[in-house]
């Protein structure tokens, strides 16, 4: 029977990258991350924060020296600048005129220029290509501990509070009619946003955690109007590019990060133009072909499960 499934085309490329172990816990680690920024990122489709992850994933750069400079773990530091980034983007929102979005912008490109100039003082073995891209081909054991850690903590907090948060992102007006505390609502989910970033820095890097973050839940949302089942297109989406995309990486010899985002982004393309019900040629068949007008007037929504 084995010798039968070795003959299968294709068999070869799918089990030649098995034979080393970096590349084994490279799938594996991927698709952990994969995972977790699959289920993160279908709150923060619904939240509209795709911005401020981009934030905090710039803002962990100065971090990640420190603790390189203090001989701390990394993710240690990484959490610390992330999470007061965030803390800094609530302040001055509080206290000024501003927008979120300027303040986003200001906070993020200022801690991420900080980054920069302590990289070129601070002496260190720091490879700031692999900060901004990812290295999870080369990733070390305490690297793998620390990404594992970040992840479940990340997973644990989400699966407790899960009906809470959904309700904050969905509606926070009705969350806080309810008598839910949506100020500790806010911060549980800036404190998983920014320990999913930290689990993903190795496997995709600064720069590409972001449509880690985003992708996913952006193709569960186009095709599906449930929760539930967006959350399983998103994980899906996301942990079969995390580990395609490896795969890739290995036999054309190109950025793992980026092959996985690449994938993700393909993934989304085809959502976004064959999805059933909000894909372009459904809109450009539903303009075509008059609808009765109670199907006209259903408002795009994903609908918040309430058992």
């Amino acid at each position: 029977m084995s010798a039968v499934i070795a003959a299968l085309p294709g068999w070869d490329w799918i089990v030649e990258p098995l034979q080393y172990g970096f590349l084994v816990r490279a799938i594996w680690v991927s698709a952990f991350v994969g995972l977790v920024c699959a289920v993160l990122s279908c709150y923060i489709t619904l939240k509209g924060w795709s911005l401020m992850g981009d934030a905090i994933s710039h803002a962990v750069v100065p971090g990640v020296v420190i603790a390189y400079a203090l001989n701390i773990p990394f993710a240690i530091g990484a959490f610390v600048f992330g999470f007061g980034a965030t803390v800094a983007i609530g302040y001055i929102k509080s206290r000024t005129r501003l927008k979120e979005d300027a303040v986003i912008g200001i906070v993020f490109t200022g801690f991420f220029a900080f980054g920069l100039v302590l990289v070129t003082k601070i002496p260190s073995n720091i490879d700031l290509f692999h900060i901004l891209f990812g290295n999870v081909l080369g990733i070390s054991q305490p690297d793998i501990i620390q990404t594992l850690i970040a992840g479940v903590i990340t997973l644990v907090v989400i699966l407790v509070r899960r009906k809470d948060l959904l309700l904050f992102c969905f509606d926070p007006n009705h969350a806080k009619a309810i008598g839910l505390r949506t100020p500790v609502m806010y911060y549980t989910l800036l404190l998983v946003l920014a320990l999913t970033i930290v689990a993903a820095l190795q496997t995709a890097g600064i720069i590409l955690v972001i449509s880690m973050l985003v992708t996913p839940g952006s193709i569960g949302y186009l095709l599906s109007d449930r929760f539930d089942h967006m959350l399983i297109i998103s994980v899906v989406s996301s942990v079969f590019s995390c580990v395609m995309g490896t795969y890739l990486s290995y036999h054309f010899d190109v950025s793992t990060g980026g092959s996985i985002v690449v994938l993700l982004t393909l993934l989304f393309v085809m959502a976004m133009i064959f999805a059933p019900k909000y894909g372009i040629l459904a809109q450009e068949f539903r303009q075509r072909s008059p609808q009765p007008l109670e199907e006209d007037s259903q408002k795009q929504q994903v609908v918040v499960d309430q058992a």
